[in-house]
C-alpha cells in the first residue's frame, strides 16, 4: 500500500514510519508547522530541522504551516493530506499517535472522510518495551525539551540511550512520569535510525 507518513522529526514518528515501513511503500512524509507552541495535534520543537532527516531517509517531504490553532489546525492537516494524495497517489497515513485519543481520533475522521486507511502501528504500546525496541534497532534520540518536573534543564541534549531510560524507568516508578513523554514532558530529535542513508551531526547547540 502507497503511504504518507505524518512526520514530526520525533521517535514517535520516527518509529512508526520504521515498522510502516516493513509491509508499505512509504511516498512521502507530511510535517505540519504550528506557529502556536501548544498545538494539541503538532510539535512546535525542531521542526526547522526535519529538513535534513527528509534528506537523511530520501524520502519527499510536504511541509505545511499551520496557525497551530485547536481543531482549526485540522483543516491543514486534511489540505497536506490532500496534496500527499494529489502528488504520491497515497490509499493511506501512518500516524505515530500510542494514548491519545484527541490526536488519533481526529486523523482517523480525516482519513474516513478522505477514503483512506489509518495505520498507527504504535496505539496502547507498553512503554518500557518501546524504549528498548528503540535500542534494539539503533535509533539515535536526543531530548529537544522538557515540560514538566522532575526533569530538569540538564537533560536537554541528552541522548536518549540505556542509561537514560533507566532514569526515566526510576522517575516513573516515583512520580508517575510517562517513560516516553506521551503526556508531554519531553519532546526528541532523531539524528540516526535503521532508515537513514547517512546520519546527523550536531556540530553546535545552545
Amino acid at each position: 500500500m502507497k503511504l504518507a507518513s505524518l512526520f514530526s522529526g520525533g521517535k514517535d514518528s520516527n518509529y512508526s514510519l520504521f515498522l510502516a515501513s516493513k509491509k508499505h511503500e512509504i511516498k512521502c512524509l507530511i510535517s505540519l508547522i504550528p506557529k502556536n507552541k501548544e498545538s494539541f495535534m503538532f510539535q512546535s520543537q525542531g521542526n526547522e530541522y526535519i529538513k535534513f532527516q527528509a534528506r537523511c531517509l530520501n524520502i519527499p517531504i510536504i511541509e505545511f504551516e499551520t496557525e497551530g490553532e485547536k481543531e482549526e489546525e485540522l483543516n491543514d492537516l486534511k489540505k497536506a493530506i490532500k496534496l500527499a494524495m494529489k502528488k504520491f497517489g497515497i490509499e493511506g497515513v501512518v500516524s505515530g499517535a500510542i494514548k491519545s485519543t484527541y490526536q488519533a481520533s481526529r486523523i482517523q475522521r480525516i482519513c474516513n472522510d478522505l477514503n483512506l486507511y489509518c495505520i498507527n502501528p504504535l496505539w496502547q504500546i507498553n512503554e518500557e518495551n518501546y524504549l528498548k525496541n528503540l535500542m534494539k534497532n539503533k535509533f539515535k534520540i536526543i531530548i529537544i525539551s522538557i515540560a514538566s518536573f522532575p526533569l530538569v534543564k540538564k537533560y536537554v541534549g541528552k541522548v536518549l540511550d540505556n542509561n537514560f531510560t533507566k532514569k526515566l524507568k526510576k522517575l516513573n516508578d516515583e512520580n508517575n512520569l510517562s517513560m516516553i513523554g506521551e503526556g508531554g514532558e519531553f519532546e526528541t530529535f532523531v539524528i540516526d535510525s535503521p532508515l537513514f542513508k547517512k546520519s546527523i551531526k550536531i556540530t553546535k547547540s545552545d
